[in-house]
């Protein structure tokens, strides 16, 4: 069960905030970010330690449908290319001093794991099944992936961790987070359904029209006593099941949780649902380029730090944002007060 952050302490916070050498509300963004980084720490001089990504990977058998762009099997070939250090996500985590966590969850594809021993080996199937037809996982399994999601949170805390972001590597995978949006937040799917990782307008409509047969057949279908979680197996991949879980149990902890683009932002909102607390610990790093997910994070009533136009997913909108949040909590601990440094108070 996760906390909410005590919310008694804001108006100590606030007077700190207020009374740094500086213009009221001048340092904006950061200083809401401030907030919430002391509400989380339970503190009026919160740190950062030991900053951890962890990245999933899985495959999805809606994939098969033609929904994306790109082949199944560039899931596989760039869990290996992180292994070499060659992703994007690897130059980021290097940059911003991250720990980099890889996780096969559910990869259609063997590893070998003396050749590749950075993969941790968590895979539930070899992807899920096409939710076009059937459910994509069982509840067996979906418990599973919370369970993976959790313990990683969970390692990454014990060696010191107190700020964490999840990516995920899953051709297809921005197709659940779309069925996400619209089934959690009511929003038309069309509003939903963007390119992906690169569809033209014709595949768009491909996309949508694939999506809207899953999401009619699963209403038609859907068991009278069917709750939440069946809704989200019924979608999900692997790799945003153990994003869910991740996510969680990060909170149950305290730990500040960098949320990145679109799919990341869905599990928030899907993990939102499970525990509407977990959104006291979220921190929206970016809003994307995919269709939809600037409206998905109106819909939540966040506010991301940065819009770069990014659509590349693996988590790396949420480490581009750290510096930001490397900001806000240096403003609380480093910048002196009026009455500290002699200046006159002016309002």
């Amino acid at each position: 069960m996760i906390q909410t952050t005590n919310k008694a302490l804001t108006a100590q916070i606030q007077d700190k905030i207020d009374n740094l050498g500086k213009p009221k509300g001048s340092l904006g963004r950061l200083e809401s970010l401030a907030l919430q980084i002391c509400l989380i720490q339970d503190t009026l001089s919160p740190r950062l330690s030991h900053p951890c990504h962890v990245l999933f990977g899985g495959d999805h058998g809606i994939e098969r449908e033609g929904v994306s762009m790109s082949p199944r099997e560039v899931t596989w070939q760039q869990m290996m290319n992180y292994c070499r250090g060659g992703g994007g996500v690897n130059m980021f985590c290097r940059q911003h001093g991250f720990s980099l966590r890889i996780v096969d969850t559910g990869v259609d594809y063997d590893f070998d794991h003396a050749r590749y021993p950075q993969i941790i080996d968590r895979k539930i199937a070899h992807g899920t099944h096409n939710f076009l037809h059937r459910a994509a996982m069982s509840r067996e399994a979906w418990n599973r992936a919370l369970a993976v999601g959790a313990e990683q949170a969970e390692a990454c805390h014990a060696e010191g961790c107190n700020v964490i972001s999840f990516g995920e590597m899953g051709i297809g995978n921005t197709s659940p987070s779309s069925v996400f949006m619209h089934l959690l937040l009511g929003i038309p799917l069309d509003q939903c359904v963007g390119a992906g990782s690169g569809l033209d307008n014709a595949g768009i409509r491909h996309k949508y029209e694939v999506l809207k047969a899953a999401v009619d057949r699963y209403r038609q279908t859907l068991a009278p006593n069917a709750d939440l979680a069946d809704t989200l197996r019924h979608f999900a991949g692997f790799e945003m099941a153990a994003a869910i879980g991740g996510m969680l149990r990060a909170a149950e902890l305290r730990m500040t949780v960098l949320v990145d683009g679109f799919i990341m932002t869905a599990c928030m909102l899907a993990a939102s649902r499970l525990d509407a607390a977990v959104t006291d610990y979220a921190v929206f790093g970016h809003c994307g380029d995919e269709c939809g997910h600037r409206l998905m994070l109106e819909a939540m009533g966040a506010s991301p730090l940065l819009s770069l136009g990014m659509r590349l997913g693996e988590g790396t909108g949420a480490i581009c944002a750290y510096p930001i949040v490397v900001s806000a909590v240096n403003m609380m601990n480093e910048m002196d007060s009026f009455t500290h440094a002699s200046i006159t108070k002016y309002f």
